[in-house]
């Protein structure tokens, strides 16, 4: 028997929910629940693991959708977020570009085949991710991260690090060759927004462990590091 995907909706007109969780429904997929403030949503997916989560951004109480994204992000990356919303603002798209949670973004009104057709290729795209993955993430300069053992090493020797060192190092090899923003990266690490003081002081002692070019600061964003194919851009460090 085919196993049914799991869906999360997000949203709190629930017109629009019931109108998602009918389609979702009569198309096979398994509806988990439906939140409608951010916080149940954190609490549901972090329960369930939901292959998809369909977002609302603007919700009830003051957690946006983005910000409850990114805290989802941090207990499961697999998971596909796409944005929901009435705006197309381009400081709603930057926020949801900088964040680093979404993989599209749909405009109120729904279109059935639209929602239908996003989520199918969401799917599909993890299905070839988890193919191609295996346990080690390929760095440049010799390092590798092991997602297994959360681990890095070079040349196949141990980098000692700390919990959070390596936690800093794990979201940037799992997004490697892409920005990783300052937000993001202080949800992974420490479970909250953090000063980008504290932020630069852990870079700063990881570097003092590895060569400098492993990680590159995207001025005013946050950080990337490369693949053992990936570019050698410079950045300011």
């Amino acid at each position: 028997m085919k196993e049914q995907k799991t869906i999360l909706i997000v949203e709190d007109e629930m017109i629009y929910a019931e109108y998602l969780s009918s389609i979702l429904k009569e198309n096979g997929y398994r509806v988990l629940e439906i939140a409608d403030t951010g916080c149940k949503a954190i609490e549901i997916a972090k329960r369930e693991k939901p292959d998809i989560i369909l977002m609302d951004i603007i919700l009830k109480e003051q957690m946006s959708g983005i910000e409850a994204a990114m805290r989802i992000y941090h207990n499961n990356s697999d998971c596909k977020i796409i944005y929901l919303t009435a705006y197309s603002s381009k400081e709603i798209i930057e926020s949801v570009y900088e964040s680093r949670t979404a993989y599209a973004y749909l405009l109120k009104p729904y279109r059935e085949q639209e929602i239908l057709s996003t989520i199918y290729f969401a799917l599909l795209d993890t299905k070839k991710r988890i193919e191609k993955e295996d346990s080690d993430i390929k760095l440049k300069n010799g390092y590798h991260f092991n997602k297994k053992l959360h681990r890095l090493y070079r040349n196949g020797k141990e980098v000692s690090l700390s919990k959070n060192e390596h936690k800093f190092i794990e979201i940037l090899a799992q997004n490697r060759d892409s920005t990783v923003s300052n937000e993001q990266i202080c949800y992974h690490v420490w479970y909250r927004d953090e000063s980008i003081n504290t932020l630069r002081a852990l870079v700063h002692r990881i570097r003092e462990k590895v060569d400098i070019s492993l990680i590159k600061n995207i001025k005013g964003i946050g950080y990337i590091t490369y693949s053992a194919k990936g570019s050698d851009m410079e950045f300011a460090i």
